[in-house]
C-alpha cells in the first residue's frame, strides 16, 4: 500500500466516538480517530516497510503517526529520525508509546535516552523515560547498567514532584518498570515509591488514575513476574 491508500483507509475507520476519547486524554491536531485494532491489519502487512512508516509519520496526524510507530523497523532509525520524530510527535501517545517502542528497541536507546533526559523539551524528557521502561523490560539483565539506573532512581527522587506533568508520570512508570524487570533493583524501586509517595498528574479528562509505585510492584511479585522479560516493546 501506498500513503495515499494508506490514509484513506484510516479515514476510513475513524468515528467521532474514538477522537472524543483520544481528545480527552489530550489528543491535538490532526487524528481521524481510528482504534488501535484497526491499525494491526496494515501493520502485519507493511511492517519493516521503512519508507511508508517514514511517509506516515511525516502527515502529523495521530493515527497515522502511531501505525507509524508500529511498522517501523526500529534498528533501521537513525539517530536523526529518531529525534526527528519524537521532536514531531503530536502528542503524548505518539511520543511516549509510538516513538518511546522504537527508541527502546533501537541499539542507539541508552545513549539517545542519556541525552534526552538532559532535555529542555519535556516532549523528549517523557520520551526518554518511557522509552527507558520498555528497555528494561526486554533487556537481558547482565547488560543493564545499574550505576546508571541507581543515578536515574537518585534524580527521580530529586527532581519527580517537580518535574513536567508527563515526565513526573514516565518517571514513575520506571521505577515501577525497573523494579519489576530487575530482581536486583526491585526493593530499591519500592522503597524509593514509599520516599516518593504519591504522584500528581493531570491526566486530561478522564477518569484515569497514576499507579502507586509500591502497591504495583508487589502486585507483579505476587504474581511470580519479577525478572520476566518481554521480546520487544510494540503492542
Amino acid at each position: 500500500m501506498d500513503l495515499k491508500e494508506v490514509m484513506a483507509y484510516l479515514e476510513s475507520k475513524g468515528s467521532e466516538q474514538t477522537r472524543r476519547i483520544f481528545t480527552n486524554h489530550g489528543a491535538v491536531g490532526a487524528l481521524f480517530g481510528v482504534k488501535v485494532g484497526d491499525l494491526k491489519p496494515i501493520e502485519k502487512k507493511e511492517r519493516n516497510n521503512q519508507a511508508l512508516a517514514l511517509e506516515l509519520f511525516a502527515t502529523g496526524n495521530s493515527d497515522a503517526q502511531y501505525l507509524a510507530g508500529l511498522i517501523a523497523n526500529p534498528k533501521e532509525l537513525t539517530e536523526d529520525q529518531l529525534t526527528e520524530w519524537a521532536s514531531g510527535a503530536s502528542w503524548y501517545m505518539i511520543s511516549e508509546y509510538a516513538v518511546a517502542w522504537n527508541v527502546a528497541e533501537s541499539p542507539l536507546c541508552v545513549g539517545l535516552c542519556r541525552k534526552w533526559i538532559d532535555s529542555d523539551s519535556a516532549a523528549f524528557q517523557s520520551c526518554a523515560w518511557a522509552a527507558l521502561s520498555s528497555y528494561v523490560g526486554m533487556a537481558p539483565n547482565e547488560t543493564i547498567d545499574l550505576t546508571f539506573m541507581r543515578g536515574l532512581l537518585e534524580r527521580i527522587e530529586k527532581e519527580i514532584h517537580t518535574a513536567a506533568n508527563r515526565v513526573r508520570y514516565t518517571m514513575n512508570g520506571f521505577v515501577i518498570a525497573l523494579g519489576a524487570a530487575h530482581p536486583e533493583m526491585t526493593e530499591a524501586c519500592k522503597m524509593l515509591g514509599d520516599r516518593i509517595g504519591k504522584v500528581e498528574v493531570h491526566m486530561g479528562e478522564t477518569a484515569c488514575k497514576v499507579p502507586q509505585i509500591r502497591p504495583y510492584i508487589e502486585k507483579i511479585e505476587g504474581k511470580g513476574r519479577i525478572g520476566a522479560k518481554k521480546k520487544g516493546a510494540k503492542c
